[in-house]
């Protein structure tokens, strides 16, 4: 079976829409708490940055066993190596966070966009599939903004807040194709 049939599984579309709004959530409040804390590289940004990509991993294990989408392992491995990297990260200053996010970013995207072209049966991918590209797209930025003078974390929450609207609206477009 390939993946894109393996998404097809009758739980999958429900199972994801309460993920999807889980994760809207969990990235709004993530979003809004770094922005209080971006001002400096402190400890309440340090751990606000590593729990990101971990919360990531976890999905990314609870989406995995729901529709048993392979290329969401890659992901997982993905996320890990970013939380570690942050922590590194974190102590040599905000523009090795943005490197490392960056990084993170353009993989966790293109790897979001594979699965998302392969879901498109469940409807609901559009949002998702956009918001792969543009995390391929942002990643880059936060990789040359790095060098750039004053770089900030803001740019992050900014990013976390996009990535959780295109879960939402994907969780709303899974659900109108639940009840279709």
């Amino acid at each position: 079976m390939t993946a894109a049939t393996e998404t097809r599984t009758p739980d999958a579309a429900p199972a994801l829409r309460g993920l999807y709004f889980v994760r809207f959530g969990f990235a709004v409040v993530w979003a809004g708490l770094l922005a209080l804390t971006a001002s400096d590289l402190g400890v309440a940004a340090g751990v606000l940055l590593v729990v990101y990509p971990l919360f990531d991993v976890a999905a990314a294990v609870v989406d995995a066993r729901t529709t048993r989408a392979r290329e969401l392992l890659l992901n997982i491995v993905i996320s890990s190596a970013a939380a570690i990297g942050l922590v590194f990260a974190a102590t040599s200053g905000i523009p090795s966070v943005l490197r490392v996010w960056g990084a993170w970013a353009v993989l966790a995207g293109v790897v979001q966009l594979v699965v998302a072209l392969r879901r498109r049966g469940l409807g609901g991918q559009w949002p998702m599939i956009l918001s792969g590209g543009i995390s391929v797209l942002a990643g880059g930025s936060f990789i040359a903004m790095a060098s750039q003078a004053g770089a900030s974390l803001t740019s992050l929450a900014g990013y976390a807040t996009i990535g959780g609207i295109f879960f939402l609206v994907s969780a709303i477009r899974l659900g109108r194709t639940a009840k279709s």
